[in-house]
């Protein structure tokens, strides 16, 4: 694989992986005291022992082979009860929407070395989130949404729910939940084994909205997916506690109407009460909430406003909600808040008052590991460059200042994975011109442990991502990468490709390994002569402080758009800049993007590749449009001004437009409603379906190299590469 397809192939991949992979698997668990990892290693459990890195096999393949047959069954994930005796397995996994979050378990014993399978009688592969009770005896999991609770020892199934439903779902969530809340699992044992507490979603007001398919079978069928466009009610969520004993479910009277309010995060405080957290309609007022499970009376005492939306847990933590910071005991706890202008760690005890941790003028990107023993709190941050990650700690008490433990000679970002005793980490890092890196280290020196890293160098004559600011007319400072052709000749003139997402879910420049080059392109682009740029303008999740990342209220399709044209009128005044071969690309919300781009701003933009994108804001889910853009019953909503079709008279120059029939989250009839108005203002261009395919456009065979192969094909007959 020659370098040029190695990036082609790491940048499909993590796109691929983005949508498909299963959320929250790591390919190793920490154990308790955090001096060990177990992984899963040739289909087997391996314990590796820090810092020595010595390792052992737990469950060999031997092992793993059911008594009734002949093969062993195939790890996707595992889990160790508290004790350390028992293993969890899950194989045999399903998609649920785009994760594969149900499949079959079974539990190994590790004494007797006996293998059992769970969830015996339930139908195949319908088990979702199985989980140990901390005390070990029993296993809790939802089958068609319903929940269950399994003795381990005599594999006793005890049904807690009985009305589940495609509608009425028990112990994990629907589709607007996953997607927006990064909600799947759907319920959480209490500390002494007693009672679980799960949520219950009634989605039985929400239409479904049909797909059809068309290649599966002779005669076509139709998918429904139950989804919440904007302006339709919420479906009604509430928190119940099952006694295990008694089977009785006790509901939490958390106040407010159940179908104008989300509750997008709850755990157990202790024994006998829960903490959740409710967010109004818009998603403007967070209330937390203490609630007795055993009477179920809910009493707020921490309440936070803001007057665009307020972010949840998995916009700051990986699209993962589970888990409550929990310090002191559970006398207070580690919150994250915009309240102050940044994105800031705060203690909140369980009467309210909070104390500022992490203090200057600087967002936390992520909260990663709290070491209570030492007194620190780890966060990812990079106060100087938001296009960079690192890793720092600061005082539990707030006193003193961040100091960064990340190497100072490594710029670019940084992940870690801290060990619960916080003294060891894997740590990775990479920049746009530097391979990815993994190592072990020891905290909080940074020292490598055990074998170091293999180094790779990108050939010297790759093509180097270069970041710079550009800012427009209007005083606004932009971050951009921008990759020149190899070979480059300033006195000649070169055409341009611009790169859009621009909206709060992502950004695109950043300092880290396949950022600036483009993973759709088959072949070398700079090599072909083209200079390849994107730019985060406002609105985009840069750690850049509220106020950037808010202005986009009710702008989404429109301050974006107008902060990308100004960007790129700079650009077009670089002496080696063709200003006849401009062309702009992007996939879902940058699709729309470019939509908006090439109708509205023919002048500058010749060539439209618009993958899946939102062509009409009215036809997508309620939670995601209603939290940027407020309510369509607003007296100053801008649905219609943001919104590509709206301008769609306006295209001038070449549109390739390419949706998959099969795409649940950005619906196919987003494509069909402009391709309706380009024919109505007999606007020629290119339409290419993907029958049947999501909205990653990955399934089948064949997809991804054909993609790629248009996706090139078009944009060098549109947009000729090389010097002129």
């Amino acid at each position: 694989m020659n370098k040029i397809k190695l990036l082609l192939f790491i940048g499909l991949l993590s796109l691929i992986l983005s949508v498909n992979a299963q959320p929250y698997v790591t390919k190793y668990k920490w154990s308790k005291d955090g001096n060990s990892y177990f992984t899963i290693n040739k289909n087997e459990i391996e314990e590796v022992s820090l810092p020595e890195q010595t390792m052992k096999i737990i469950v060999s393949t031997k092992e793993l082979t059911p008594a009734d047959s002949l093969k062993p069954l195939v790890l996707e994930d595992f889990n160790i009860s508290n004790d350390g005796n028992k293993i969890l397995i899950y194989t045999n996994s399903k998609k649920v929407w785009r994760y594969h979050t149900r499949g079959d378990y079974w539990i190994y014993d590790i004494t007797s070395k006996k293998l059992s399978q769970l969830g015996k009688g339930l139908p195949i592969a319908s088990l979702m989130f199985a989980k140990f009770s901390p005390d070990g005896y029993k296993i809790a999991y939802s089958s068609k949404h319903n929940m269950y609770v399994e003795d381990i020892a005599s594999h006793k199934i005890t049904q807690l729910t009985t009305n589940g439903s495609d509608r009425m779902i028990n112990g994990t969530f629907d589709w607007v939940y996953e997607e927006e809340f990064g909600a799947r699992d759907g319920f959480r044992w209490s500390p002494d084994s007693k009672k679980i507490a799960f949520w219950q979603v009634d989605a039985r007001n929400i239409r479904n909205f049909l797909m059809i398919d068309n290649t599966d079978s002779i005669y076509s069928f139709v998918k429904p997916v139950e989804y919440p466009v904007v302006g339709q009610v919420p479906s009604a969520v509430k928190i119940g506690v099952a006694n295990i004993s008694s089977k009785k479910i006790t509901w939490m009277k958390i106040p407010g109407d159940s179908r104008e309010h989300y509750l997008p995060r709850m755990e157990w405080a202790d024994d006998n009460s829960i903490v959740a957290q409710q967010l109004d309609r818009k998603q403007q007022n967070s209330i937390l909430y203490l609630a007795n499970s055993t009477t179920g009376i809910a009493k707020s005492f921490y309440k936070e406003s803001n007057h665009t939306w307020v972010d949840i847990k998995s916009r700051w933590h990986d699209d993962n909600p589970m888990g409550w910071d929990w310090i002191e005991n559970g006398k207070a706890f580690l919150w994250v808040t915009e309240k102050d202008g940044w994105r800031h760690i705060y203690r909140v005890d369980r009467t309210g008052k909070e104390k500022l941790v992490t203090n200057g003028p600087y967002d936390i990107l992520d909260m990663i590991a709290v070491n209570e023993k030492e007194g620190y709190v780890y966060f990812l941050a990079s106060p100087d460059n938001a296009t960079q990650q690192y890793l720092y700690r600061t005082k539990l008490d707030g006193s003193g200042k961040a100091e960064r433990l990340s190497p100072m000679d490594e710029e670019g970002t940084h992940n870690y994975d801290i060990s619960p005793n916080g003294n060891y980490a894997e740590h990775s890092f990479s920049n746009a011109n530097t391979f990815p890196i993994k190592d072990w280290v020891m905290l909080p020196s940074n020292k490598i442990i055990g074998q170091k890293p293999i180094i790779r160098s990108i050939p010297k004559d790759a093509p180097h991502v270069k970041y710079i600011h550009i800012t427009t007319d209007e005083g606004v400072t932009m971050d951009a990468s921008v990759t020149m052709p190899t070979n480059f000749d300033s006195t000649k003139k070169y055409p341009v490709v611009f790169y859009v997402y621009t909206e709060p879910a992502a950004c695109t420049v950043k300092d880290s390994w396949g950022n600036g080059r483009d993973f759709l392109y088959d072949g070398d682009m700079q090599a072909d002569g083209y200079i390849y740029i994107s730019i985060d303008s406002r609105g985009t999740p840069s750690p850049k402080g509220t106020a950037w990342r808010h202005s986009i209220y009710k702008k989404v399709g429109i301050l974006n758009i107008q902060d990308q044209y100004e960007a790129a009128k700079k650009v077009m005044q670089w002496p080696f800049v063709d200003t006849s071969r401009v062309a702009v690309w992007g996939w879902s919300g940058g699709g729309s993007t470019t939509l908006n781009l090439l109708f509205q701003h023919g002048d500058v933009y010749k060539t439209g590749i618009s993958i899946a994108p939102v062509a009409n804001q009215l036809t997508y889910d309620n939670v995601y449009e209603e939290r940027y853009m407020g309510l369509i019953t607003d007296a100053d909503n801008t649905y219609k001004k943001a919104s590509p079709i709206t301008y769609a008279s306006g295209l001038k120059g070449n549109l390739l437009l390419m949706q998959g029939s099969g795409d649940d989250n950005v619906h196919y009839q987003n494509s069909e409603m402009v391709i309706n108005a380009l024919i109505k203002y007999n606007k020629l261009f290119t339409f290419m379906e993907f029958p049947n395919r999501t909205h990653a456009i990955s399934e089948g065979e064949g997809t991804r190299e054909f993609l790629s192969n248009l996706y090139t094909t078009y944009l060098k007959e549109h947009c000729p590469p090389g010097a002129r």
